[in-house]
């Protein structure tokens, strides 16, 4: 590709990435499953440690289930905003608005949960097969994931209830899978509205030598 179409297709990647802000107002229309396929199939091959690609992708869209992982979330979060998290870490957060109600999580028409795999399973003798480098692979993979789903006009929000050990449970994944992140998909809301945050400047988190 010569340097000027280079340049520009940066650019234009640039542009959509810019747009892509974390929303927590979602309309509850449906969005299209083949979005939701290629989206993860973009997330899918991201490089991994080895090539052992980590990592489970599981969507809900069962309202029952939805349900049922918000009220899961909640009784977590209202433990973490009330006496796990330290003040340092809630004043963090204060800028952002949050609290312990989740309710995007039934609201959204989907989510997707990102399961790390911290080792697999051979399935023809069942012994463990060691991966590596699990977290910088699903985390590299999550990337591809937000980007793809943004350039299709989708909103995203990272989701990390803690501890997430109740999603395993309630999606029925082995004991060699962790919850790594919850992402709810959608449509922004009408009105939705975001924090009034700032972005580093490049010059800020570019070094060159």
């Amino acid at each position: 590709m010569p340097p000027g179409e280079m340049i520009a297709a940066a650019r234009e990647f640039l542009e959509s990435i810019r747009k892509r802000r974390t929303v927590r107002d979602f309309s509850p229309d449906p969005i299209p499953d083949e979005v939701l396929t290629l989206a993860i199939e973009a997330a899918n091959l991201a490089p991994s440690g080895a090539n052992m690609q980590p990592w489970k992708f599981v969507v809900v869209k069962d309202p029952a289930l939805k349900k049922r992982i918000r009220l899961a979330a909640e009784e977590e979060e209202f433990e973490n905003y009330n006496g796990r998290m330290p003040d340092e870490w809630l004043r963090a957060l204060a800028p952002l608005q949050t609290d312990w109600h989740k309710e995007f999580l039934e609201i959204a028409p989907a989510l997707i949960v990102v399961f790390k795999e911290d080792y697999g399973i051979d399935p023809e003798d069942g012994h463990h097969v060691t991966h590596y480098y699990v977290n910088e692979s699903v985390g590299i993979a999550c990337g591809f994931l937000l980007a793809a789903l943004n350039a299709a006009g989708l909103a995203t929000l990272t989701h990390t209830p803690s501890p997430m050990g109740f999603l395993r449970d309630l999606l029925g994944r082995p004991r060699n899978e962790k919850a790594y992140v919850l992402i709810p998909v959608g449509y922004a809301a009408e009105g939705c509205q975001v924090p009034d945050i700032e972005k580093k400047s490049v010059d800020e988190v570019m070094i060159v030598k």
